[in-house]
């Protein structure tokens, strides 16, 4: 690729930023925005439309003679792949540029099987999906990632993930690219389900927290309008908050009394079998609590407190102005929420819970992918990756 031709794509790319809300718009209100002379303007215009970024669209009012030309994204330009990793389920999915999902699968699959059986899983969902919907691997221009554990997201590699046996620093993005070769972002499952919810849902709150409460539990942070990862990639890790009820139960991180240990899917379903009731996972006892078992309702109940109890200091430290629940045991619907309003409402200042809005997740399972697929959208698309993205060698 010529110096030139970089220098040009990544003027474009600048000019692009304006055109990817979807807001179709004229040469000269481009130009107006930016500051740009309109021949300027022009040469960028027809460089994103050769790039194939832009599309002309039906044209503006006239207030006399020619009408004038308006462009917006072109949203199959290209595409994202996007997955979703849990525990026990993975989700992956072909996504446009506009955010749109053209087609997905998900299935079974215990993240404890490793790196290459969960990966080459993922790489072969991918490259099915591609046919499905015509495209091919030179079509994709990012894919994101969310796992089930900490993530050094520099590197895209796991670190001293819990429930992720022989994931600890495995090269994810290394991986895939030898078999897909285009770029990786990978990043913990509850921050991108964090992504997804504020995204969709809550695109005008700056600070939000994502409970995902399933075989693990977990929060996403966001601040300010943005993302909080941590030094080390584990911020807001609370399913290993100590957790006084629970002091003597052990959890698989090797401490005892984690709040995960006691409020997680399989805690809970312990936590009834000890009872003399039949549940073995979360699905389980989402089921229970569907059929209108009461103990099952109070053990889900009493999980809620327990987790209410770590997101008061949580409410303390951060703030939010909404805290959306999900992961596979919010399927139990108000139950669980009930329990985290009951302790956080009556134990944080009021203050800080005046415009507090406590809910369940408006995304749920489809939090995760739409994460993974903002992840990869804002790689793709930002100034810096636009060129190499999008121009020719």
């Amino acid at each position: 690729m010529s110096t030139d031709s970089v220098q040009t794509g990544n003027g474009a790319g600048q000019l692009f930023q304006l055109l990817r809300d979807g807001t179709p718009r004229t040469r000269a209100e481009l130009a107006k925005s930016t500051g740009l002379a309109r021949s300027t303007v022009a040469i960028r215009v027809d460089e994103l439309m050769r790039m194939g970024l832009i599309t002309p669209v039906a044209d503006a009012v006239s207030t006399g003679g020619r009408p004038p030309s308006q462009f917006a994204i072109n949203p199959a330009a290209k595409v994202v792949v996007a997955a979703d990793i849990g525990a026990s389920h993975a989700t992956v999915a072909i996504v446009d540029l506009a955010g749109t999902v053209l087609a997905e699968t998900g299935s079974a699959l215990d993240v404890a099987l490793g790196p290459v059986p969960v990966l080459t899983w993922l790489v072969d969902g991918a490259r099915g999906l591609l046919s499905s919907v015509e495209r091919s691997v030179s079509d994709v221009v990012a894919m994101g990632i969310g796992v089930p554990g900490p993530v050094e997201h520099s590197t895209g590699q796991p670190v001293n993930p819990p429930i992720m046996p022989g994931w600890d620093r495995f090269d994810i993005p290394g991986w895939i690219f030898e078999h897909m070769p285009v770029p990786v972002l990978v990043d913990n499952d509850v921050n991108i389900m964090a992504l997804g919810e504020q995204g969709s849902a809550w695109p005008g709150v700056e600070h939000l927290m994502f409970v995902k409460v399933a075989t693990g539990i977990g929060t996403g942070i966001i601040s300010d309008g943005r993302l909080q990862r941590g030094a080390q990639g584990i911020a807001g890790d609370i399913g290993h908050v100590q957790v006084a009820r629970g002091a003597d139960i052990p959890c698989q991180c090797g401490n005892r009394g984690c709040l995960e240990a006691l409020a997680s899917g399989p805690a809970i379903a312990r936590a009834l079998r000890a009872q003399g009731i039949e549940a073995h996972s979360g699905s389980d006892v989402v089921d229970l609590v569907k059929r209108g078992n009461i103990d099952a309702i109070q053990a889900v109940r009493q999980a809620g407190r327990d987790i209410g109890e770590v997101l008061t200091t949580c409410v303390s430290l951060m703030n939010p102005s909404v805290i959306a629940v999900g992961g596979s045991m919010a399927r139990v619907g108000e139950h669980l929420i009930a329990g985290v309003r009951e302790v956080v409402y009556s134990r944080s200042t009021p203050l800080a819970t005046e415009y507090l809005s406590i809910v369940q997740s408006v995304e749920a399972e489809k939090a995760g992918v739409r994460g993974a697929s903002m992840l990869a959208i804002e790689h793709a698309l930002s100034p810096e990756s636009l060129s190499t993205a999008f121009l020719p060698a």
